[in-house]
């Protein structure tokens, strides 16, 4: 399976997705015109990649910002992990957030409650 990376756009977040070592990489504002046709091919690939791929699957999330559209997209990825895991695969998020970004640590906890699978929230100086 091939690998997918998207540039970073002033509205639509870097995608580095390396299908090799299950590291999937997504980093900085979401916000594009169409939550829906940008995430298209990402959904698509992720649900590939989740039915294929055999080893643990590390989603590394350095989001700073989520439209509506972009959050429902967001959730979308996180139901199709959460199968993954009642399966008995392996599965974990690292979301990291600016420590002094109120909203976006609320935003990473509402996700966390709504999953099973191993959901760690984490300060951006953590890993630069």
């Amino acid at each position: 399976m091939d690998n997918l990376f998207l540039q970073e756009t002033k509205s639509s977040p870097a995608i580095a997705f390396d299908s090799t070592r299950g590291v999937l990489e997504i980093s900085g504002e979401s916000y594009p015109e169409n939550s829906y046709e940008f995430y298209k091919p990402v959904l698509a690939w992720i649900s590939r990649f989740c039915a294929n791929f055999p080893g643990p699957i590390v989603f590394n999330c350095r989001i700073s910002y989520l439209n509506t559209g972009s959050t429902k997209s967001m959730m979308d990825i996180f139901d199709m992990f959460e199968d993954r895991f009642r399966k008995g695969r392996e599965i974990t998020v690292n979301w990291f957030c600016d420590s002094e970004n109120d909203r976006a640590i609320e935003n990473a906890e509402e996700f966390k409650e709504d999953v099973t699978f191993p959901f760690a929230i984490k300060s951006m100086v953590d890993n630069r």
